[in-house]
């Protein structure tokens, strides 16, 4: 019998780079392609974001500007290599990229995003929109009024049926009916997960670079059966501004799998590394972080962090052409390739906590001039909530919250909601209210999970990635009773970074699949949370009194 061994290290370690372009940073993770081992790592903090530069969180407008990236890309990559060993900067075969999403720019005929073009530099609207941007509420529900009413295929059908504000089209919409000089000096639209790739291999022409199958299925409403993106028809029905758009967009999409091409020799010679090494087709940050906490059949990834977004995979056979309705998207390949990959999430997660640490705070930051006391409350508050909370009895505050505080990402999208707390006394305390807030994350949670379940996909095991899983054994705790469902824990704390590295493996054809990849490079598990019988059933309740409260509200909350 011969034995075939597929991958075999030969000479020197072979490393790969995942870069994770965040909200508020760039991570870079430098890997050993063979043992799976982290062997560096560094953050590069947006200089222009935060200083607060081009956003107004009053009106939900949050923008990035290009030349963010740019900079916090080199700082990140080259912090990473300083760190690692001395012969890893010859021995890179790789780059992977995942970013926020959608997080569109506008682009001229060259692939100049435009505000790195004079007269655009300050202009918020020729900047990258982030994710979190709600100014195009509007549009996204004049996107689904015409779905439904314009006489042909409803496009949001494989979206889950319901088109959000934060996604491409809807922002796309925004910035042509209200900024008249964008509109006029915009060819194209690029997501920052083409754009990131596109720049590193220098291909930035709209219609030279390798789009994301990841980004256009969730988020563009993409999908073979329909030839690609919606017919210039439908979007000439929602807005004759988009006509003529389609043609200058793209057709063609790629999983990330695929090397969107060479590093170029300026930025080979930036990052010091070797040039033509492959550079991933880019994808969204969680759905890379659900490959490198390890996402197969039967798994849901949470990355819990100031929003969350889930992941589940599925074979063909088991999905096919069927609608899961009320979730972000089903895209075959945009996690695993020859997997549907099903996407979900909430849009305020730990953002919710942080909500309710601001509040408490107020005192401290406006009636206290001592600022080394505040610094000491602002550090303290969270875990001192959640040491009281977690003595509480489960669904014992007498409390139910919604956690739409930022809107309601799943199921089914709706960016006009509100939060609430339901049940207040004068005898009840902040921790009371924390515990509230903690269980309504678990409880929209578990909405989701459901969902998914009364659509045939099978989940037994929960993975939880990011800060707050790592962080907060209290409110994993109560996910995994009120999911009743074991919620497991990723070791990695660069897990979406590590996803992004085990692509550029694979990419570099170094291993012959992602899968493969895995393997050896997915994060091992470093805590499991079991439910606790007595606890399932008093959240089984709760639950209940949250669904019909969300009921009962919905339509006055869309109104505040």
């Amino acid at each position: 019998m011969i034995r075939i061994i597929e991958e075999v290290q030969v000479g020197p370690p072979k490393y790969v780079i995942g870069l994770d372009f965040g909200t508020d940073s760039v991570r870079s993770v430098i890997v050993d392609a063979g043992s799976g081992q982290e062997v560096s790592t560094a953050v590069s903090y947006y200089p222009r974001w935060n200083k607060g530069l081009y956003s107004d969180p009053s009106k939900n407008q949050f923008r990035h500007h290009p030349q963010d990236y740019i900079e916090s890309l080199r700082e990140a990559v080259v912090g990473a290599l300083e760190a690692a060993p001395g012969k890893a900067p010859g021995n890179i075969i790789g780059i992977g990229i995942d970013t926020t999403g959608s997080t569109p720019a506008p682009v001229d005929e060259q692939g100049s995003v435009l505000s790195l073009k004079e007269g655009f530099a300050r202009d918020p609207d020729a900047m990258f929109i982030l994710w979190k941007d709600h100014t195009a509420v509007e549009e996204a529900e004049h996107i689904n009024r015409v779905a439904r009413s314009w006489g042909g295929t409803d496009y949001t059908k494989f979206s889950g049926g319901v088109y959000s504000s934060e996604w491409f089209f809807s922002k796309i919409l925004h910035t042509l009916r209200y900024n008249k000089k964008v509109r006029q000096a915009a060819c194209s639209w690029i997501e920052l997960a083409d754009w990131i790739p596109a720049l590193l291999t220098g291909n930035v022409k709209p219609d030279a670079v390798k789009r994301s199958r990841c980004a256009a299925g969730h988020k563009a409403m993409w999908h073979p059966s329909w030839g690609g993106l919606p017919s210039e028809e439908f979007l000439a029905a929602v807005d004759p501004l988009l006509s003529g758009l389609r043609d200058r967009l793209y057709s063609e999409t790629y999983t990330s799998d695929i090397s969107a091409g060479g590093l170029s020799r300026d930025w080979a010679h930036k990052l010091g590394i070797p040039p033509g090494i492959a550079v991933t087709v880019g994808a969204f940050d969680a759905h890379m972080g659900a490959v490198g906490a390890g996402i197969g059949e039967g798994s849901f990834v949470k990355i819990i962090g100031t929003s969350c977004c889930d992941m589940a995979v599925s074979p063909p056979g088991i999905i096919g052409d069927r609608e899961v309705s009320g979730i972000c998207g089903q895209v075959d390949g945009s996690i695993v390739p020859g997997l549907i990959g099903l996407e979900a999430g909430q849009s305020s997660f730990g953002d919710a906590y942080a909500w309710f640490r601001d509040i408490l705070m107020w005192p401290a930051e406006n009636l206290i001039q001592d600022k080394k006391i505040t610094e000491e409350l602002d550090a303290n508050i969270i875990p001192g909530l959640a040491l009281k909370a977690e003595k509480m009895s489960p669904g014992g505050t007498a409390l139910i919250a919604l956690d739409w505080l930022n809107g309601r990402r799943t199921p089914y999208a709706d960016q006009k909601l509100k939060g609430a707390i339901a049940g207040l006394s004068l005898g009840t305390t902040a921790p009371a209210i924390f515990r509230a807030i903690v269980e309504a994350t678990a409880f929209g949670s578990r909405a989701i999970i459901e969902r998914f379940k009364e659509e045939g996909v099978e989940i037994k095991e929960v993975i939880a990635i990011g800060g707050i899983a790592q962080k907060s054994p209290f409110v994993m705790q109560v996910l995994a009773d009120v999911l009743h469902i074991p919620v497991k824990v990723a070791a990695s704390s660069q897990a979406v970074a590590l996803g992004a590295a085990v692509f550029a493996a694979a990419a570099s054809g170094y291993y012959s699949s992602v899968e493969k990849a895995q393997e050896k490079m997915a994060s091992s598990i470093q805590t499991t949370y079991i439910p606790v019988r007595e606890n399932t059933s008093a959240y089984d309740k709760s639950y209940r009194l949250y669904s019909e409260l969300g009921d009962s509200l919905e339509g006055i909350l869309r109104k505040l």
